[in-house]
């Protein structure tokens, strides 16, 4: 059967897909991509339901090897130098794996994850109705962990589509809005304040289950410990050391730690592509202005197969290139020997020693 087998992969990579739902009664938690947008992207490229199973690539650089024939792919979210046998290829755009061809990606720039699609989906035993990994409960598949070296994808043979190009939504820059809440009232106003007036970094330390910010420490008003109640992606819980968290997509389902502020399901995505040691800031908006934003998010999603383009492939043959005289005969400003020219024939207008023209 063809294959994609992992050459090589950096930590923080894993098979996901949109995540597992229905359970968070009992404790299992979703899961699922980090930047949902850019899963639905890679796989709406290749004609799959946008939620897939699909590679998320962490930070680090990774290599994959199409075996057994061709494997059609796509690549979206975080940039990051890619190219096939030694061709560099975009990304937020589908393409083809020759057979042996191997597909070399460095590391992310300006983001945290890449997502590598696969035509067809990736395939596997579903486990409470979805492949995503969380390593730490062993759920997951083909692999309940961290994709390794060595570890082979199936896939389906490249059906030799014509490839094709996403055009990505602008970028959005500023805050990282947030509602305010749910247990905001174990904070003063100058607490809340500072949480929003001032600039936040993520630490290094961070993972999908949470991102702990670095930042000045926030205070509560009644202590750290809360009765344990349900969390949601996104919620900011501010432990005893007045050092936020933004619980992530294996965070637990309960905590008992005061939440602050909850980040708003749109901008959750530019919170996970944030890359460690870079400044963001904060900003509350309301509930009905969350709302709003979200069903512009969920629009954004409907619209990716719409903002499909198909690929112009040009075959530039640089050696022809180099033979031809494309610039015509140059001169120097500087050589005045070069500001006579004589065609062939002996015929047609040219310069004299003086530069005027004959």
């Amino acid at each position: 059967m063809t294959k994609i087998v992992v050459t090589s992969i950096g930590p923080a990579s894993s098979v996901q897909d949109g995540g597992r739902h229905g359970a968070q009664r009992y404790g299992l938690t979703e899961s699922g991509a980090m930047d949902r947008l850019a899963l639905a992207a890679a796989n709406t490229l290749l004609g799959n339901t946008p939620f897939a199973a699909s590679v998320e690539i962490g930070p680090f650089g990774a290599a994959f090897t199409a075996r057994e024939g061709a494997v059609r792919v796509a690549l979206t979210g975080a940039s990051r130098s890619a190219d096939i046998a030694g061709q560099p290829v975009a990304f937020d755009s589908s393409m083809t794996i020759p057979e042996n061809a191997t597909l070399t990606l460095g590391f992310a720039k300006g983001g945290a994850f890449s997502y590598l699609a696969i035509e067809g989906g990736i395939t596997g035993e579903p486990m409470f109705g979805s492949l995503a990994v969380n390593a730490r409960a062993g759920l997951g598949s083909p692999y309940p962990r961290p994709l390794q070296a060595g570890d082979e994808l199936p896939a389906r043979a490249a059906s030799g589509a014509p490839e094709r190009r996403v055009e990505p939504p602008a970028a959005t820059n500023g805050p990282i809005r947030v509602v305010l809440g749910p247990q905001d009232d174990e904070f003063s106003d100058e607490a809340k304040k500072l949480f929003l007036d001032s600039e936040w970094m993520i630490s290094a330390t961070s993972d999908r289950m949470g991102y702990r910010l670095e930042g000045p420490v926030i205070k509560h008003l009644h202590g750290h410990n809360i009765v344990s109640d349900g969390t949601v992606n996104g919620s900011i819980q501010v432990p005893g050391n007045g050092a936020p968290i933004v619980l992530m997509m294996d965070r637990g389902t309960t905590g008992g730690y005061p939440k602050i502020a909850t980040v708003i399901s749109p901008d959750l995505r530019r919170l996970a592509q944030t890359p460690a040691g870079t400044a963001f800031r904060f900003k509350a908006v309301s509930v009905v202005e969350a709302q709003a934003e979200a069903r512009k998010y969920a629009q954004l999603l409907r619209s990716l197969p719409d903002r499909l383009r198909p690929i112009e492939n040009v075959e530039l043959n640089i050696e022809a290139l180099h033979d031809a005289n494309v610039a015509g005969h140059a001169v120097s400003a500087v050589d005045a020997d070069t500001w006579h020219h004589v065609p062939p024939d002996g015929q047609g207008a040219g310069l004299s020693g003086s530069g005027r023209p004959t």
